[in-house]
């Protein structure tokens, strides 16, 4: 319906044939979803096969090599080279190349659904009307027609015309939309405007894309400058060789070093890193996600190690929110005194099951014959916005809504309806989904709410006006303290009559709110009413005065039995946990208590604070509570940005969570800002990450995948250098000992093909270390390879690169196929034509000793590749078959070189010969030692901690998130 702005409400249902209190019927939403579509934004076009192909060749070196295999076959075909020879160099070189291409293809299509993956993750929802009751579903499955809820803080599922309003106004932000710089109020009258606008359309909601922000920085440019300057040493130094007979003239002789050079280059210089970061922070965050951390931005998963504060809400991330009143007190009677008296309540689930019990534990047979009591079932219905519905496929009672106000909802149908004598066996009788709301309706029919003051939380109350019978009542509910503030009278339970709040009767109920916060710790909430001059059609602040106090709730939130140890591993990993909650002091510190925040104190003193009394404190007392602070109570969203703020300015990494739209300003200013899956879609987008099931549990979870994420990108960038260093002290010291060049141009590439492809990525999937949680959190600025990392990274690269030239000289010195020459003749191998030799000088075209370089530098890659399991775990602790992904690529990777030493036309193309055993021995003996270097230095990494001072940033490696100024 295109004109929807310009129809009136009527005209648009009549259009959909939808009734608005019961919504589309199952066959009109089958019917709707064949006619109109799914409800999906249009996507951005992904870049197509053939650009992604082209921009692998998008590189300098690339342009550079092919042009020199070029320059190369045409000098061949000058020089009167017509047969297989002169095709046969170049021709490999482009057909690895090609295969680089697609591996990068794949590399970055993989990147790119794993992204599209996480953006599955974050879809969003609606709360539709359907067949008369409301469920969330996935946005995507809205169809023209629904009746969709829309709240405070939540995000437009879809374009819509508004066809009734709860509030008196209500205000959207559309910026992205229209470009208004603030949020703009909305009504339900139809747009008269000719050729309308967005701007024009108030009765329009509008959905908008928002899509994933990802930005990555390059890393290796340091890396890639100092190689590319060794790529031009090892063409220099070779300089003496270019008049070298075996070439054929000084020019083929540049050209053949200078295509080695640059083969080096290409295949040591790791240009397609960015895509497999990506790659393997998107595998990480899928994991993430199947363990309920849903995480929207990937620079957020490198601060997650860095996190040394979490300060985490207490309702329902470290409690269950599973809220359930367990106690009431209302006054009595005051005819012998200010007697009140208390009620115990069964049933701690969302089930409308459960039984009101008197001080003496004796069950109230007809509940609802109380005044205070049906006072108190009629508030509860009717101050609320919560649903509660039976779910037949999981057979229970699901909320949607607060869990306040759903305890709220099943204490009304505990205490039943008025005027029936067999009020709880009758309700009995009734089909599970008639009974999840059945007294609720009751009251609702009852009742026509006109105006609604929604909770805030200055006010900490929410009121709703009523009317029945000519009479206008306004109805309240919030925290204890605000509202018998704005009592004047109270109701008395057993004749319904309404008294003066004495002081003496004020005192009684403080005691007994006292009691249930404290020892009890229970979430309290007042409630009462007030008697409306007839025909008022709005309420105002003003009228939230000179109430009638009606009982005082406690509400049961049990903390989660999980939460214990995750917090002990906080503990342990040198993570501060700061509860942060607007209860009350008393309930929350005996919550924390549970939970096992203050084990490791005998007194609260300078560890828990109200949010007043943090204020009070001078400024040098605010830095030391800030250091030992584990409780923060009695806070408003404005306080948590401000604990975020001075956390921060002592140099800590702080995780905040947060559900409401107030909480978006503390979780944007947040390192990780964390959003409660069921909280608002304001404080979703503010976030990095999203708490699916909302347990405190998650986090940490989240927190050691986040460490095990960046532990495996920095293993992986580690196999990497140390691999290319290898590559490049080959090529390099070959040419300062002056022996014959231990590796060709396509040999280089290939090695580059099979080992930085498959085992590089696997190592991606290396599982957590066992002390990923011991490991106290690294700091901010901490250089990704620091000193000692990176000398690591030198013996390593050092000894794969003379094992390589080991493997060469002991065909020529050693092997019992080979020679048995001097060294000092393979060092003046460049003259042999022009002396007497006792040898050929054939032998240093023989293709055994660059096949068993080749090979073992293949070889001792995949040892090297096994090595990266873990930074500093022993291989006896994480085995190989820890990563089964691991050890599948390796098996190829050696299949794949093995097809090319003895399948005999690839053979000829690689310019390689098959080995003999005792060959393959000598591979293995000087390949097998990584291993051992690696264990060795490992050792002193675990225990004498050595560190020194240089090594790259941490913004060279992964998406940079501004710590402290998001």
């Amino acid at each position: 319906m295109e004109d929807a702005f310009a129809r009136s409400v009527s005209e648009v249902l009549e259009f959909f044939a939808v009734d608005p209190s019961k919504g589309l019927t199952d066959s009109q939403v089958a019917e709707h979803a064949r006619l109109y579509g799914r409800n999906v934004l249009p996507q951005e076009q992904s870049t197509p096969f053939w650009r992604l192909v082209l921009k692998q060749f998008d590189d300098l070196l690339v342009k550079i090599l092919i042009a020199s295999a070029v320059v190369s076959f045409l000098l061949a075909l000058m020089n009167g080279e017509t047969g297989l020879s002169a095709f046969v160099e170049p021709s490999v070189i482009l057909m690895i190349l090609a295969a680089n291409a697609a591996v990068g293809v794949i590399t970055e299509t993989n990147a790119e659904k794993a992204l599209e993956e996480l953006r599955a993750y974050q879809a969003d929802v609606a709360t539709v009307l359907r067949n008369g009751c409301f469920s969330i579903l996935p946005a995507t499955d809205l169809v023209p027609g629904d009746i969709v809820e829309v709240c405070v803080g939540c995000k437009i599922p879809a374009d819509m015309r508004m066809i009734k309003m709860l509030s008196d106004h209500l205000r959207v932000d559309q910026a992205i939309l229209t470009g208004e710089s603030c949020s703009v109020e909305k009504e339900l009258d139809s747009t008269i405007a000719t050729n309308a606008v967005y701007q024009d359309k108030t009765n329009i909601l509008f959905s908008e894309v928002t899509p994933l922000k990802k930005k990555l920085d390059e890393f290796g440019t340091f890396l890639a400058k100092v190689i590319a300057g060794i790529c031009v040493l090892v063409w220099i130094v070779n300089i003496g060789h270019f008049r070298d007979p075996a070439h054929g003239g000084l020019l083929r002789g540049a050209i053949h070093y200078f295509k080695i050079a640059v083969a080096l280059a290409v295949a040591a210089i790791p240009e397609g890193l960015p895509a497999v970061v990506t790659t393997c922070l998107a595998l990480g965050t899928k994991r993430m996600a199947r363990l309920n951390a849903i995480v929207r931005s990937l620079p957020s998963v490198e601060t997650l190690g860095c996190t040394t504060v979490i300060c985490s809400d207490k309702t329902g991330t470290l409690t269950t929110n599973m809220m359930s009143v367990s106690k009431i007190c209302v006054l009595q009677s005051v005819n012998h005194g200010p007697i009140a008296a208390q009620y115990s309540v069964s049933g701690t689930t969302y089930a409308p099951e459960g039984f009101i019990f008197d001080s003496n534990g004796i069950q109230l047979e007809i509940p609802a014959q109380y005044h205070s009591l049906l006072h108190i079932a009629m508030c509860s219905a009717l101050c609320n916005e919560s649903v509660i519905q039976y779910n037949p496929e999981k057979r229970i009672y699901e909320k949607i809504g607060e869990s306040t106000e759903v305890a709220l909802r099943v204490l009304a149908e505990k205490i039943g309806l008025p005027g029936f004598d067999s009020m709880p066996s009758a309700l009995n009788m009734l089909s599970k989904h008639e009974r999840a709301s059945y007294c609720n309706r009751y009251w609702e029919n009852q009742f026509k709410k006109i105006s609604a003051l929604e909770f805030s939380r200055d006010r900490k109350m929410m009121s709703v006006l009523c009317s029945r019978k000519q009479m206008d009542i306004m109805l309240t509910k919030g925290a204890p303290e605000s509202i018998l503030s704005r009592c004047t009278t109270i109701l008395c339970n057993d004749d319904g009559s309404t008294v003066p709040l004495t002081a003496a009767i004020r005192a009684e109920l403080e005691s007994r709110f006292h009691s249930f916060a404290g020892k009890e710790t229970l979430r309290c909430l007042a409630l009462a009413w007030k008697k409306m001059p007839t025909g008022q059609q709005a309420l105002s602040f003003h009228d939230e005065k000179e109430l009638t106090f009606i009982g005082l709730v406690g509400m049961l939130d049990p903390p989660r039995e999980e939460v214990r140890n995750a917090i002990a591993s906080c503990m342990t990993a040198g993570i501060r946990v700061i509860v942060v909650t607007g209860d009350n002091k008393t309930t929350a510190e005996s919550v924390c208590q549970k939970i096992g925040a203050f084990n490791h104190l005998e007194d609260f003193a300078g560890h828990s604070y109200t949010a007043s009394e943090f204020e009070q404190l001078p400024a040098l007392q605010k830095t030391m509570a800030l250091q030992r602070m584990s409780l923060f109570t009695r806070v408003e969203p404005s306080h948590k940005r401000i604990l975020v703020e001075a956390l921060q300015h002592q140099n800590e990494v702080v995780a905040m969570t947060g559900d409401g739209v107030n909480d978006a300003p503390a979780l944007k200013k947040a390192d990780i800002g964390i959003a409660m899956g069921s909280g608002t879609a304001v404080a979703k987008s503010a976030s990095d990450m999203v708490l699916a099931d909302d347990n405190f549990t998650t986090i940490i979870a989240a927190v050691a995948e986040g460490r095990a994420i960046y532990n495996n990108t920095k293993q992986f960038i580690r196999y990497m250098i140390s691999s290319n260093i290898g590559e490049v002290v080959c090529i390099f010291f070959a040419a300062v000992l002056g022996i014959p060049d231990t590796l060709m141009p396509v040999q280089l590439l290939w090695v580059n093909l099979v080992t930085d492809g498959l085992p590089a990525t696997a190592i991606g999937f290396n599982k957590q270390d066992s002390d990923v949680m011991k490991a106290k959190p690294r700091k901010v600025n901490e250089a990704v390879v620091s000193g000692w990392l990176f000398f690591r990274y030198l013996v390593i690269g050092a000894y794969v690169g003379l094992a390589t030239i080991a493997g060469f000289i002991w065909w020529f010195v050693y092997s019992d196929s080979g020679p048995k020459i001097p060294y000092t003749e393979l060092m003046n191998f460049d003259s042999c034509s022009t002396r007497e030799t006792a040898y050929p000088c054939s032998i240093f075209s023989d293709r055994h000793p660059s096949t068993v370089s080749m090979t073992v530098l293949v070889v001792v890659e995949m040892f090297n590749a096994l090595n990266n399991l873990s930074e500093n775990q022993s291989l006896i602790v994480i085995p190989p078959w820890s990563n089964l992904w691991l050890v599948a690529s390796i098996v190829l990777t050696i299949l794949l070189h093995m097809l090319i030493l003895y399948v005999q036309p690839l053979a000829v193309l690689f310019s390689v010969t098959p080995l003999s055993w005792s060959e393959w021995t000598v591979v293995l003996y000087l390949s097998f030692p990584v291993i051992i270097i690696d264990e060795i230095l490992k050792f002193f990494s675990r225990n004498s901690g050595l560190r020194f001072t240089f090594g790259f940033r941490r913004g060279d490696l992964l998406p940079k998130k501004e710590l402290h100024d998001k």
